[in-house]
């Protein structure tokens, strides 16, 4: 039964940031972008299923998006780090900034790489909206779980 509700909510988180991916597609893929599915990359502090189901999210987040076998590589891999090293956080005020720091610079070196632009522009600019992202809604999402957090995620 643990392993079936594990499997089940890294699905439905993988596909929540799918669909929020696409969704917001004009703001999610390219040169300057603000992913809102980024927001989500709050989740492990709260279950261990968000780190794998945000990787694969991501993996076909970044399939659709179009920009390679660098992104969906390199890209995902990233998500996949700054999710583990949410989970490990120690405060909920530092759990969004490992997305912040690990997409700033991955995610930062492929846009580079893609699209010609200076280095320190598109770490920039993948920053700011990982900032807007993980501490403008993920933030607020922390404190919402947290309030409702026995409710939701009633111990086992």
């Amino acid at each position: 039964m643990k392993k079936t509700n594990f499997l089940v909510q890294a699905g439905m988180i993988g596909a929540v940031y799918v669909v929020l991916t696409i969704l917001f597609a004009p703001y999610s893929y390219g040169p300057i972008q603000v992913r809102v599915s980024e927001s989500l990359t709050v989740l492990p502090m709260f279950m261990p299923a968000a780190i794998p189901g945000l990787f694969v999210g991501c993996i076909i987040a970044n399939i659709v998006g179009g920009n390679g076998l660098v992104d969906i590589v390199f890209g995902s891999m990233a998500t996949l780090l700054a999710a583990y090293l949410t989970y490990k956080m120690p405060k909920k005020w530092l759990a969004p900034l490992p997305p912040v720091v690990v997409n700033g610079i991955v995610v930062g070196f492929i846009l580079n790489y893609l699209y010609g632009a200076p280095l320190i522009i598109t770490m920039g600019w993948v920053t700011l909206g990982q900032l807007i992202a993980c501490y403008g809604i993920g933030y607020p999402l922390i404190l919402t779980l947290e309030k409702y957090r026995d409710k939701i995620f009633p111990r086992s």
